[in-house]
């Protein structure tokens, strides 16, 4: 690995963070994603905003020190988001952006209007919960609590405890902590024999509809609250389950390389049979979570493995098959989680090598990702064609992370628990 060269990491970082919000600022104020290239607003449900951008990224602009952003965003936020919505929304997505988004904004600055907000949010999202066994539905209506989306994964229904939990200790209201934890809960009781999760449930029946185990898209999540919730909320129980589900995937899931590369598959959750040689952006979340559990050893290989994923491409794919060393997806998505378990290892160890390897991340997004304007997805990762997609997680995780990597230890209090979405949140109750 090159050396890394030292020009004030941070402070870069923090000004390409505040390129891309000015890119926003300048073509998309008020709605809720910039479309980087064509230079235009996005909204996610028929032309309704619910401030997307500016509520995933405010705890990050407070983080960087940026002020004046952060209080135009928090006075937008103030005076023009209303959950209101004659609209369906995915529970999942809607919780760990919005709802995570406004309660670590109001631990930060105590501003009442953020946790009304969260509030109301989190009672128009309990009619989710209201399925037969307790795992909420995939969407809600908003405006008439009407739900839809039957069909559901362990990520869309276990990844909702910190958001809730903390709402529930917040707020006064703890039915909120209670139905997220039930459904939690209700996931863990049909876990495979092997203690292994499926990739598909109904949340009716509770009947598996997808067999197929992994730590990716649609199952990983799962296991970082299982983890992050024992630490947050102090539960043992959690935090046991959250042990063994790490130990189900190692001894099921993980596989070596012909040179010795730990990597992570897809197998039958009752058989524990190889399904797939499958490893992507969002499988390289698995290393902080492992660092949580106490695991750094096995977080660094994987870790060095997902970054040889990044090297052979320059950026890294969306899915790539490490038996056969070949792309599967060629997308990259701006992804955060390569760099959130490289920001977990410097913490843990505080070994140069993790900053290092953030440095070429850094670089590697700066050199192919950049805009005039804002940053840009990438249609393949073997072109670098650029796609005219910038979701609110690149400022709300990607550039957090990358900050907080070179930022000083004390950038944020200590004990602080990241939801999914990279929102930090506090045991201040």
């Amino acid at each position: 690995m090159p050396p890394v060269v030292k020009h004030h990491d941070d402070e870069e970082i923090r000004a390409e963070l505040l390129h891309a919000w000015r890119g926003y600022r300048r073509h998309a104020w008020g709605h809720d994603e910039l479309k980087p290239l064509s230079r235009a607003p996005h909204d996610w449900n028929a032309g309704k905003s619910l401030l997307m951008t500016p509520v995933d990224a405010l705890d990050t602009l407070i983080i960087v020190k940026a002020d004046a952003e952060a209080d135009a965003a928090r006075a937008l936020i103030d005076e023009k988001l209303s959950f209101d919505e004659d609209a369906y929304v995915k529970v999942f997505e809607i919780t760990i952006r919005e709802l995570g988004g406004l309660l670590s904004a109001y631990q930060m600055t105590g501003d009442a209007r953020l946790l009304a907000l969260a509030k109301d949010l989190g009672r128009r999202l309990a009619p989710a919960f209201k399925s037969k066994t307790g795992m909420p539905y995939q969407y809600v209506n908003l405006h008439t609590g009407a739900v839809r989306g039957k069909q559901s994964n362990p990520a869309e229904i276990g990844t909702l405890l910190l958001e809730f939990g903390t709402l529930a200790k917040l707020s006064g209201e703890p039915a909120h902590f209670d139905r997220a934890r039930k459904a939690l809960m209700a996931l863990y009781k049909r876990r495979s024999e092997l203690g292994l999760y499926g990739s598909s449930i109904d949340v009716e029946t509770g009947k598996w509809l997808d067999p197929t185990a992994h730590i990716g898209s649609g199952i990983d999540s799962y296991y970082e609250y299982l983890v992050k919730a024992g630490k947050l909320f102090g539960d043992d129980e959690l935090a046991r389950i959250g042990h063994d589900a790490l130990a189900a995937a190692n001894s099921y899931l993980a596989e070596e390389d012909a040179i010795g590369g730990l990597w992570y598959g897809r197998a039958d959750m009752t058989t524990g049979k190889r399904t797939a040689s499958v490893f992507g952006a969002l499988d390289a979340f698995f290393p902080a979570v492992l660092v949580l559990d106490g695991d750094a050893d096995r977080a660094a290989r994987l870790e060095m493995s997902a970054y040889t994923m990044w090297r052979s491409f320059g950026l890294e794919p969306e899915l790539y098959d490490y038996r056969a060393a070949k792309i599967v997806e060629p997308e990259y998505y701006l992804r955060p989680e390569i760099i959130e378990s490289a920001y977990y290892l410097w913490l843990e160890t505080h070994d140069q090598r993790w900053r290092e390897m953030g440095r070429s991340f850094f670089n590697d997004i700066k050199t192919y990702c950049r805009t005039d304007e804002a940053y840009a997805a990438i249609a393949d990762v073997r072109t670098k064609k650029q796609s005219d997609r910038l979701e609110s997680y690149f400022f709300a995780e990607t550039m957090k992370y990358l900050y907080l990597l070179f930022a000083a230890d004390d950038a944020l209090p200590v004990n602080v628990i990241f939801n999914t979405e990279a929102h930090p949140l506090r045991r201040t109750w």
